[in-house]
């Protein structure tokens, strides 16, 4: 029986399985440059970020409709069950999207379809985080936050991701007002390839709760400890970290050091199709190459319902759950 968790950091988009990818391409009439589905899967090969940024983007081509973005939540949600998620914080890029002609209503109505009863269905609540692509103008972001105002009991919070290098939080700290002004949280990539420098300016002028990535802030022994102070939640992905070569191993990865150091860390999944597992699958790989303890599983599990946009209701109920749990 997996560990009961919350997952805060995976892309819709990048649950795209290269079987499913071939069956809405073909459902669509849409061409894939890929004779196989294990041609594909091949390519799930990366050098760095922006290696696995352009075959991401390449791939969403397929997703045209409404009932490809329920299939692709669908598709979520079964695996998720049965990885023990019993919450999660859902990104998904209508940029994406949108800039193919598909209507911003299709991605999130589809995606809803999916979503609006996931409780009742797979024991799991949901809600979406609306990104930005932060190499697009700010403008742009300005917009499909605009675009998203009909469907603001469907959005928690905003989020930011795509190329981080060159790209500073500062560039949308007015989308991130506005966002605020209509009440949703925020959160944002920083300090994967960027900067540490990247993480203070997301919490200092986009005012986000919680920060995706995150591991550089190993570099500034001041940022560890205002991070441990004010309790910010990171959301790591080790099996990203290792694929898109930030981190060389698995046993290199800096998460134990972050526990270590009292710093308020979650293990996700961030684009599992791409980068090899899913949530459980990644807790499991660094239990394994770090030699976690039953503690520090705990403390993981602990720490993605503390990090979540949850009521204070249901986070006990799943808090209770992690402690009966038989680590």
């Amino acid at each position: 029986m997996p560990v009961p968790k919350a997952e805060l950091h995976l892309h819709i988009e990048g649950t795209l399985e290269p079987e499913l990818a071939f069956a809405l391409a073909e459902r669509n009439g849409a061409e894939l440059p890929f004779a196989s589905v294990e041609e594909l899967r091949h390519a799930y090969r990366f050098e760095d970020l922006q290696s696995f940024l352009d075959l991401y983007y390449r791939l969403t081509d397929v997703l045209r409709t409404e009932a490809d973005f329920s299939d692709l939540a669908e598709a979520y949600l079964r695996r998720a069950r049965d990885e023990g998620v019993r919450h999660a914080e859902i990104f998904f890029d209508p940029q994406a999207h949108t800039s193919r002609g598909v209507p911003f209503a299709t991605v999130i109505d589809g995606l809803w379809k999916a979503l609006h009863d996931s409780a009742e269905r797979y024991g799991i609540t949901t809600s979406l985080i609306l990104c930005f692509l932060r190499d697009l103008p700010a403008e742009a972001a300005l917009e499909t936050l605009t675009a998203a105002e009909p469907y603001l009991d469907r959005i928690v919070a905003v989020g930011l991701d795509s190329a981080e290098v060159g790209h500073p939080p500062a560039k949308f700290e007015a989308v991130y007002r506005r966002a605020r002004e209509l009440g949703l949280r925020a959160v944002a990539h920083a300090g994967e390839e960027g900067p540490p420098a990247y993480i203070a300016e997301a919490l200092d002028v986009l005012s986000v709760e919680r920060i995706d990535h995150g591991i550089r802030v190993l570099e500034d022994p001041a940022l560890v400890e205002r991070l441990v102070r004010e309790r910010i939640p990171l959301t790591v992905c080790p099996f990203s970290n290792v694929r898109l070569r930030v981190v060389d191993r698995l046993t290199d990865h800096p998460l134990l050091r972050m526990l270590d150091l009292g710093l308020l860390a979650t293990v996700n999944s961030d684009d599992p199709a791409y980068f090899g597992g899913y949530v459980e699958e990644n807790l499991e790989g660094i239990r394994k190459a770090l030699g976690l303890t039953a503690d520090q599983l705990r403390t993981l599990a602990r720490n993605s319902f503390e990090a979540a946009f949850l009521d204070a209701p249901t986070r006990d109920r799943y808090l209770a759950e992690v402690e009966a749990y038989p680590f």
